[in-house]
Parts: C-alpha cells; structure tokens; sequence
C-alpha cells in the first residue's frame, strides 16, 4: 500500500526475516555441494553474499519484506518462491558474464535451487506461526480500537479476527450516534460501545495506540473533530474508506504524483500475482496440448466427417478491457452465428449436429481454446467470453455486467463450478452468472484456479446444464 508521507520502516521482525534469508541461502548452498562431494571453494563465500544480496533486493521489489497486516498464507508463499526464481535467474546472468559460475557443479547448483527455495519457504510459514501464536498468548499485540458501530466496523473486526498473524487486539467500539440494529451486532460479538469522549481519554492514557475510523463518509465534521483529538497523541490513526456504497470489485491503494488514492474498479492481476497467472496458464496449456492431442485429433475427423463444414469455428466476444478477441472452438452447430444477432443454443436445439451434441455435453468443444491461453487472449480460469451480441444485451440490462471484463475470459469459472453453466434463459441466471464473476475477481488467487479446475472435471463429468 502506497501512502502519502507513509514510509515503510525496517521492524525488527523484517531484520530477522532477512537474516533469516540470507543464513538459509548460505546453509543451502553448503548443504547443496556437500550432499553431491563437492570440495568447497573461495567462490563459495562470494556466491552466498551476492545471491543474498540479490535475494533482498528482488524481495524489496517483489514486496516480500513489506508488512502487510492482511498478507494471506499463500500470496506470501507463492511471492517468495517467485523472488527465489527471479534471483537465481539474475545471478545466473551474473555469473555467466563474470564466469564466475564454471566452479560449482551441476548436481550441487540444481540441489540448491530446490533446498534453498523450499527452506526460505518453510522457514517463511514457521516464523508465521510462531508469530501468531505469540500475538494469541498475548505477547507484541498492537491494542486497537474501532470508531463507528457500523457494518463497516464489524467487517474490519471479521478480518482482524481472521488475521491472528497481524498482532491487532481489538478494545472496543467507539460511536456517539448508534443505530440499535449495529449496536445488537456489536454487542453479540461481546463488546461494548463507548463514546468518543471515552476513546480520546484511553488513548492519552496509553491504553490503545491504534484507531481505525469507519465512520461514512458523510460524518466529515465528526472525523475533523476527533483527528483534532487524537493528533494531541501518540497513536497511530487509519481511515478505513466506506466505499461499500459501492460494488467494489478489487480495491487497492496506490499513489498519483505523492497523492493517495482507492481504486474501486480494478483488475487484481498486477505486478507479481498478473505474471505468476500468465506463467501458469501458458505452461499448463502448453502440457493440456501434448497430452490431449490426440483427442483434439479425433475431435475433428470426426467434426469433418459427420457434417459439412469447417472444423473449427471462431466467434468474436469480448476479452480483456473489453476488447473484442477471436475465440476458437470445435464446431457444434450447422449454423455459425457471428452477427449483431446470435440466438443461444437451448435443450434438443435442431441448429446442433449429433457429435456436435456430444462435445457440447463433455465441454470437449472447447478445447481448441487452450490455442487462446497459449496466444494470451484467455485464461484457463476466468470469466466465460460471451458473444459479443449477447454483451451489448446484458450490459444494458445488469449493473457492473462489463466489470467481468476486468481479467481475461477463461475456458472454465467460478459460475460454471457453481452451477450456472449452459443456456442463460432468463435474466436472473445471468445475473447469478456475473456475481460469481465478480466474486472470482475480487477473491482471485492461483489457489482458486486450481479449486476451480479440479472442481470443472467433476462438472463435466456430471453433463449438467450441458447443450
């Protein structure tokens, strides 16, 4: 998170995470050439500081040493296994130029790649839990308090409590006006709500160091006057934006010209997480392609020989940003729409072909589209491209319908997996259809896609909604 005069500061828990890298770097590399027989040499020294160095810096970028209260498990993992690729691979170019490399064995080299990533790693979620388990028992807690007894504030408190890794120990909520529907809510969680009075006395007591204000945006008077409060303390002080008056689809704080701002509409594919889904995609459709091909092979002998025409068929829908991409597929049907005008198939639709019916029912249609991973326009995950006639109907017709178009379309989504694949016959199951669209963005992750792949083969399998 980019904030104006916001710096990130070197914690004593970042020191020792760095220590920790650097030593683990080290210990893995003599490891490494001891468990192949490999004499040590002077270069050794010279490569464990030059790959810690390395290592540090790429995690600066990467963001591996940032500390972020709501990192999840797995984003922090996958980062640092992506900051080990990165590094070895920028001190390979070093050590090629320099030949500083030709002293080191293959064996031992190979050995380190895999031993020192998996102990950085493991190492990583050790210090994770042992930190959890110390702000449970109540050691280097941050004692915060929550201003606003609203859903906003019950949400900040979901996620505090689903993050024991953050340290924040909650001491109450804090609001002069109460809604007694909020204030019941509050209350079932087993905390009281003081007013801001109150609040202002415990903080200069030094009872609570940190304030999270979700007050609405409108309550500006009533912010001024307590930022006027507290800025007579220590405490730190965090706005938490009510922006869920609107349907946020993936929000994330960066910086215009030293100026904070909130996006509201955004993609998640960004920096580390966009390359890591690309890499993903392009090596796991590359395998799909090898391995099925001769099925794909079959698939259209047998498109050629049971009706007239071509094999494939390509349509026009809508990708990334909306821009129109060419989407591939084996063909079904006699008829190809491409128009202004494209009518969706329906049950015992007579445009379908007999083994037309049959690709449809097992999805195998579809597996020329994995050539649209390969070439970038799809992913394997994501939301189902629609027909480009069928997007200039819905979007007139459901509000943030063109958000789906905020990643790129996939071959299989979270709608499909969640039961609303085939024919959208009425305007409520496309409106189910996008919300898990906008779910899938806004909780994207590549643990998701591989759930949602898993999960596609069992739906496949069951034909359901199929036609």
């Amino acid at each position: 998170m980019n904030n104006l005069s916001i710096h990130q500061h070197h914690s004593s828990y970042g020191i020792l995470q760095r220590l920790a890298d650097v030593s683990l770097i080290g210990i893995s590399l003599y490891l490494s050439q001891w468990l192949v027989q490999q004499p040590l040499n002077y270069r050794t020294p010279n490569a464990i500081m030059a790959a810690g160095l390395i290592f540090m810096l790429c995690g600066e970028i990467v963001g591996i040493y940032r500390k972020d209260r709501c990192n999840t498990p797995d984003r922090e993992l996958l980062s640092v296994i992506i900051n080990w690729v990165i590094s070895l691979s920028v001190l390979a170019c070093v050590a090629y130029f320099t030949r500083e490399g030709t002293d080191f064995a293959r064996g031992s080299m190979f050995t380190w790649v895999m031993l020192g990533g998996s102990s950085i790693a493991l190492a990583r979620m050790i210090m994770r839990v042992v930190m959890e388990s110390l702000h449970s028992s109540g050691w280097a807690v941050t004692k915060c308090a929550i201003v606003g007894a609203n859903p906003l504030g019950l949400q900040l408190l979901e996620n505090i409590n689903q993050n024991p890794g953050s340290g924040l120990q909650l001491i109450g909520f804090f609001d002069d006006r109460r809604q007694q529907r909020d204030c019941e809510l509050v209350e079932a969680q087993n905390y009281t709500i003081g007013r801001l009075d109150d609040l202002v006395a415990r903080v200069q007591a030094g009872e609570v160091s940190t304030v999270f204000l979700t007050l609405p945006m409108r309550a500006e008077s009533r912010i001024r006057w307590l930022l006027e409060k507290l800025a007579d303390t220590t405490a730190n002080v965090y706005i938490v934006p009510d922006f869920f008056v609107f349907e946020l689809l993936h929000s994330r704080w960066s910086s215009v010209g030293g100026l904070p701002a909130v996006s509201v509409f955004e993609t998640p594919l960004y920096g580390v997480d966009g390359w890591s889904k690309r890499v993903f995609d392009f090596g796991a459709a590359l395998c799909g392609l090898i391995l099925i091909s001769p099925i794909m092979v079959g698939c259209a002998l047998l498109v050629k020989l049971t009706s007239r025409g071509p094999v494939f068929f390509r349509q026009k829908r809508y990708g990334l940003d909306g821009k129109e991409i060419w989407v591939w597929k084996f063909r079904s049907m006699r008829a190809c729409d491409n128009g202004p005008v494209v009518q969706q198939a329906t049950k015992r639709d007579p445009r379908i072909t007999p083994f037309g019916s049959f690709l449809r029912r097992s999805s195998l249609d579809e597996l020329p589209q994995l050539f649209n991973v390969l070439e970038g326009s799809m992913s394997l995950v994501g939301p189902r491209p629609h027909a480009t006639a069928h997007n200039e109907h819905y979007r007139k017709l459901i509000k943030g319908y063109m958000l789906r178009h905020k990643v790129k379309p996939g071959i299989t989504g979270l709608a499909q997996v969640e039961g609303f694949r085939g024919e959208t016959d009425t305007l409520d199951k496309m409106q189910k259809r996008v919300e898990f669209d906008h779910r899938y963005i806004r909780e994207w992750s590549l643990w998701l896609d591989l759930k949602i792949l898993i999960k596609t083969f069992g739906v496949v399998l069951q034909q359901k909604n199929a036609y």
